[in-house]
């Protein structure tokens, strides 16, 4: 239970209201050295509560010592795209409910008066993406010296667009902080432990590894496709079967989210898109209308990769193969998510075959390939995807190999 933690009464009514009923198993690694200031590098999968785990020690620390005048954030988490930011927002106001804390969100994408208030008024939590937010740190309208929590949210996913330099601003206007988290989904790249080693200040590293109940089961498989338009055909077909209650469909490039979610819609598909190039109040009527289930397809680019939090998506597709695979394991974890099971179908071409290898050797798993009858893949290549792989012998099995034989042959001439 989350009582065992010390925390205070109204932020346990927080976490009843958000329906937590007891601590996961990144919550049960991170709350304790958290709650006692020291710095956390944290790795975790998406949809085990990660949030909550920095989010209630940072509440925490704003109730313990209530501010004695008005000012800006003490406490502020970065996050690499607009969807997790609002997402990650919802929840601090879920968890802060019964509190007088208050909490805003900055994000780009949305016009720059509508933060105002956020800026002139007393924040304690602010959650922002990172572009944006150095705009009014330039521009001398937010002020970072009141910070006491620096909170990095997907830390990784911020590297890899490209967000290095903003963080590093960020962090040096930041530089009176008495605590930093950094939250990773995979601490395996060595970007992602250099920058740590440079902001964090002799961190706790945990590594969540989920129960059982906590991590769901994704059933994977590949249905192998001669080209885009047979592809199409076998998306159409995988859409009406009845199985499919809520899908998220992705493409590389948002030329082919427009085109794909245009031909669903003529083929009576009724779905939603979702692409970087998006005003954000049109970004956000596309998750909303999934989310109340007006329509139970999304087709997007890797945009909502991260921070789609949405419990009961049924399906993953990928229409286009991810470049990586960790991006892959991103893709695929919007399923299958508390405690639900999920399915993650790809719809691969010939020229895909090069990824799905660095996948399952990233995963330590292959992926079974399955056919819908009567779209059966027509081209060779399609049909043998991978060709066996020789597993390389040591010395020692060369040798013992050979004397098997040897005794093999004794044994056969001493019966005749």
């Amino acid at each position: 239970m989350f009582e065992k933690f010390d925390l205070s009464q109204e932020l346990i009514g927080g976490i009843q209201k958000a329906g937590y009923k007891k601590p996961t198993s990144i919550q049960e690694l991170v709350l304790p050295p958290a709650m006692n200031g020291k710095d956390i590098l944290a790795s975790a999968p998406t949809g085990t509560g990660k949030t909550a785990a920095f989010v209630l020690p940072a509440a925490q620390h704003l109730l313990d010592y209530p501010r004695t005048k008005p000012g800006f954030p003490r406490v502020l988490i970065l996050s690499p795209t607009r969807e997790l930011a609002l997402q990650t927002g919802e929840h601090v106001k879920m968890l802060t409910s019964h509190t007088k804390i208050k909490s805003g969100v900055i994000t780009g994408g949305v016009n720059y008066g509508s933060h105002s208030e956020i800026l002139t008024s007393t924040t304690d939590i602010l959650v922002a993406t990172p572009g944006r937010l150095l705009d009014y740190i330039e521009t001398e309208q937010f002020d970072s010296r009141e910070i006491e929590i620096l909170i990095l949210d997907e830390a990784d996913r911020m590297l890899d667009m490209g967000f290095a330099d903003t963080i590093n601003r960020i962090i040096s206007e930041a530089q009176w902080r008495k605590q930093t988290m950094l939250f990773s989904a995979t601490l395996e790249g060595a970007g992602v432990i250099r920058f740590a080693n440079e902001v964090l200040n002799d961190p706790i590293s945990v590594e969540a590894k989920p129960s059982r109940k906590e991590k769901a089961k994704i059933h994977q498989w590949i249905n192998l496709a001669d080209n885009k338009e047979h592809k199409y055909q076998l998306l159409l077909n995988i859409l009406k079967q009845d199985e499919v209650k809520r899908a998220v469909i992705f493409a590389n490039k948002r030329e082919t989210v427009q085109t794909l979610s245009g031909k669903l819609l003529a083929d009576e598909v009724p779905c939603a898109w979702l692409e970087g190039e998006m005003p954000q109040d049109k970004r956000n009527s596309a998750v909303a209308r999934l989310r109340q289930e007006r329509v139970n397809v999304l087709v997007a680019t890797d945009v909502a990769a991260r921070g789609l939090d949405i419990d009961d998506i049924t399906h993953v597709i990928n229409f286009d193969m991810p470049y990586k695979a960790d991006i892959y394991l991103h893709r695929i974890g919007r399923t299958g998510r508390a405690g639900n099971k999920g399915t993650a179908i790809s719809l691969v071409e010939a020229h895909d075959m090069l990824v799905i290898g660095k996948i399952e050797r990233y995963m330590d798993e292959k992926i079974p390939r399955r056919i819908i009858q009567g779209l059966r893949p027509k081209n060779k290549e399609s049909r043998v995807p991978l060709k066996k792989i020789k597993v390389k012998r040591s010395t020692a099995e060369k040798k013992a190999k050979a004397k098997k034989a040897k005794n093999k042959k004794v044994k056969k001439s001493a019966k005749k």
